[in-house]
């Protein structure tokens, strides 16, 4: 009987807003029949994206292909319109995944991996940019863009809720990279910026449709009123970052949406408010994405995906960014920079800056451009963060271990998997083979830095963060 009411409850709650299949009627794509079919089957798409650095270092493969063993699961079929972006034929318990917490991949819905195309057919990524990703948390969008961005670009991942930035920055961590910073600002922030990024990304807030498959609670959250609330915060959203993109830069605005309302009517808001006009993208026809209003839809019976909602527009008026008299600023001394050059694999290509009370570490070609938003915004995380000096010896932070820039002739300890694990949930009774080693000492699963531990004479000292600590 429990069986049974259960089940009701789930037809019951998993019913589709008739509302909003009646609000859909006309919009080209839509085909009531097999988009209520596809909900109603249920079936759960899980979609990695691996990290094109750290990929290379698993078990030395410098290259993915389908059917391959990747860690816990097996790597399936390629996202069509990605890269780097794989199917899983199941999804695995990520949370037990030692090389997820390393950062070598990043679960992201298929559909929303399209980024990549969006930028690439609107953009030189060749050329150093300056990208702001606008609503970033938990990271997944940011992620991608760093990974096709050059590495003398500037990404600037910015989430406006204190909590999710905290995700953010953990996930732009894992990542590796050292051009991007993140900041915990409101759009309206970066009017002080105008003018300066090639590049605005923004994936919108939105009223959830298209994640119905994922997030039963979206359905009954759904309403007529909150579509309109979503794109009334929106058009709010964009007016207040669009002075910060310069002209003849590109805006590439996303939804998790099936509303018109958040979708082709924003776009025609923003021709005809914003002076921006779409910019096409290229299409293969095996891709099934279909064009609508300047707009591109993934409709979830025509895509292996999620529902999604993506648009590309170049500005067509704006001013030109000038940069302001540059301040004098605070480096590391001389012998500070000894100290860290040793930790870093190129150490040339960085500059060494307390930005807190923590040393950290700078691309040389982007100090001017992070020193000018430090002053400017609320920055939480920006390069690498090396750590404190005492007494001529580094105490390194935990984002030095999972940098892809860190000296790879750094002592190491290779864990098993069980060994990751207890590191993981930071227990300080690992059982090693430590052949004499002492000291601050990198933990590697596969080759594969998860962070640091201090090895004394009669105990090892696990330095895995606590907040990050898995808890299973």
């Amino acid at each position: 009987m429990l069986h049974l009411l259960s089940n009701y409850l789930y037809q019951l709650n998993s019913t589709l807003p008739e509302k909003l299949l009646a609000s859909l009627e006309g919009i080209k794509g839509f085909d009531k029949e097999a988009f209520v079919a596809v909900h109603e089957k249920a079936e759960v798409i899980t979609s990695i994206r691996l990290n094109p650095v750290k990929q290379s270092m698993v078990n030395g493969q410098s290259s993915i292909k389908d059917g391959i063993h990747y860690s816990l699961f097996t790597i399936h079929s390629k996202v069509p319109w990605s890269s780097n972006g794989y199917y899983l034929p199941e999804r695995p318990s990520f949370t037990l995944d030692q090389l997820f917490h390393a950062g070598t991949y990043y679960v992201q819905e298929a559909s929303s991996m399209f980024l990549e195309e969006a930028v690439r057919q609107t953009v030189d990524v060749s050329k150093p940019i300056k990208v702001l990703d606008l609503c970033a948390a938990p990271g997944g969008k940011s992620t991608l863009l760093q990974s096709i961005i050059s590495a003398d670009s500037l990404l600037v991942s910015n989430e406006v809720i204190q909590s999710r930035a905290s995700v953010l920055r953990e996930n732009i961590i894992k990542w590796g990279a050292a051009n991007v910073v993140v900041t915990n600002n409101d759009p309206k922030d970066f009017q002080q910026l105008q003018g300066f990024f090639d590049v605005i990304v923004v994936d919108a807030p939105c009223s959830g449709s298209g994640l119905f498959r994922r997030d039963e609670e979206a359905i009954a959250e759904w309403s007529e009123n909150n579509v309109q609330l979503c794109s009334q915060r929106q058009q709010r959203i964009l007016a207040d970052v669009l002075p910060a993109l310069k002209e003849e830069g590109v805006l590439i605005y996303s939804t998790c949406s099936y509303s018109k309302d958040e979708d082709e009517k924003i776009i025609d808001w923003l021709i005809n408010h914003c002076q921006l006009s779409t910019i096409n993208c290229q299409l293969k026809e095996e891709w099934n994405i279909v064009e609508s209003n300047g707009g591109y839809r993934f409709w979830p019976d025509k895509i292996k995906g999620e529902g999604f909602f993506i648009a590309c527009f170049k500005k067509n008026e704006g001013v030109e960014f000038s940069y302001p008299r540059v301040r004098a600023f605070n480096k590391a001394t001389k012998q500070e920079a000894e100290v860290l050059s040793c930790f870093l694999d190129k150490p040339q290509q960085f500059e060494f800056l307390p930005l807190t009370d923590h040393l950290f570490a700078v691309p040389v070609e982007l100090v001017q451009d992070i020193m000018l938003l430090k002053s400017l915004l609320r920055i939480r995380y920006a390069g690498i963060e090396m750590g404190v000096i005492n007494k001529n010896d580094l105490i390194p932070e935990h984002t030095l271990a999972l940098s892809v820039h860190i000296n790879k002739t750094l002592p190491a300890v290779q864990l098993n998997k069980e060994q990751a694990l207890q590191y993981l949930r930071k227990q300080d009774n690992l059982q090693l083979e430590l052949n004499g080693m002492k000291g601050w000492c990198l933990m590697q699963y596969e080759g594969i830095n998860l962070g640091w531990a201090k090895l004394l004479p009669n105990r090892i000292n696990n330095y895995y963060p606590k907040e990050w600590r898995i808890l299973k």
